[in-house]
């Protein structure tokens, strides 16, 4: 046999809860009241405790005659099974109703957080060519450092092949003044030797300054190549910014995707929990109108019990015909 889970104590404390609190006092609300338990055996144990409390001598009474008592109990009949099928089909209504709203719920939820998946591998793909495409800028990046590095050595090197020249070019004009001093006491009887000596010391400056001049130049082109190079420099640092921005943007996107991912999973949460309260509702309901169901079967017992006490005692019920 199946242990009590709930003492006659218990359930007389519910009763009389309910009974304070103006509410009827069935199996359904009772159970409701104790947390659980066998409603026909909670309503046995409160209607013996209400019987306890109001036990009365029982007088005898006079019996309905026939016809009143097979109108009274087919209308008793007729009622309850009336009543019954009401709340059986209202129950079944809003137990369907409350089923196909969370069908509903569940299946507007799959095909959100299917949307939302799909949104965060199209994300996801984005951010993958990005971070891509930042890898490249900054090899290139380091392609064009490298480069720079090369270049700024090649003019460290051509400035001091120039230093050297431009000694080099010092060092001559000096013997071309020495020797132009040297000669110029010996200019009256050397003039011809000395107009060689100058022509040739001449062509040897024109030669140094042509020799300054193409390192000039290249000089000149070494810097236009630096600053070029400086410019595609900056340039790739530019758009290395815009691809690290881009790159948080897509970031920020995919984290408010998962955030909209997890609110649309809480709010398909509460829509399926509000249609369980409402299931929960349908089935307080049934439990509620089976209660108003017990209740008019104990008005239609009182009304038996009345109609018995108007009968006049000493007074027996004719069979089949006038009293």
């Amino acid at each position: 046999m199946r242990p009590v889970e709930f003492t006659p104590e218990s359930i007389i404390e519910a009763g009389q809860a309910l009974q304070a609190a103006g509410r009827n006092i069935t199996g359904f609300a009772l159970r409701q009241k104790v947390g659980g338990g066998n409603p026909s055996r909670l309503k046995q144990v409160w209607d013996e405790h209400q019987s306890s409390q109001s036990a009365t001598v029982a007088e005898p009474v006079a019996e309905l005659p026939v016809e009143v008592a097979e109108v009274v109990v087919a209308v008793s009949k007729a009622l309850t099974e009336r009543i019954t099928a009401l709340a059986v089909e209202l129950n079944d209504k809003a137990v369907k109703a409350a089923e196909r709203k969370v069908h509903e719920v569940v299946r507007s939820a799959g095909e959100q957080r299917a949307q939302a998946e799909r949104e965060l591998a199209d994300a996801s793909e984005t951010v993958d060519d990005l971070e891509a495409k930042l890898d490249e800028s900054q090899t290139h990046g380091d392609t064009l450092a490298s480069k720079l590095a090369s270049v700024q050595e090649a003019a460290q090197v051509q400035a001091v092949e120039l230093a050297k020249v431009q000694e080099r070019l010092a060092l001559a004009e000096q013997s071309a003044k020495a020797v132009h001093e040297q000669h110029a006491a010996e200019l009256a009887r050397m003039s011809s030797a000395a107009e060689a000596e100058r022509a040739r010391h001449r062509v040897e400056a024109d030669q140094v300054r042509e020799e300054l001049d193409r390192a000039r130049q290249a000089e000149a082109t070494v810097h236009a190549e630096c600053a070029q190079l400086r410019t595609e420099l900056l340039n790739t640092k530019t758009e290395f910014g815009v691809l690290k921005i881009e790159l948080g943007n897509m970031q920020a996107k995919a984290a408010a995707t998962d955030k909209a991912h997890e609110e649309q999973s809480t709010k398909a949460g509460a829509e399926r929990d509000n249609a369980r309260q409402e299931a929960s509702s349908a089935r307080e309901a049934a439990a509620k109108l089976s209660g108003q169901v017990e209740a008019m079967q104990a008005q239609a017992n009182s009304l038996t019990q009345a109609l018995a006490g108007r009968q006049p005692q000493g007074v027996k019920p004719a069979v089949g015909g006038k009293s």
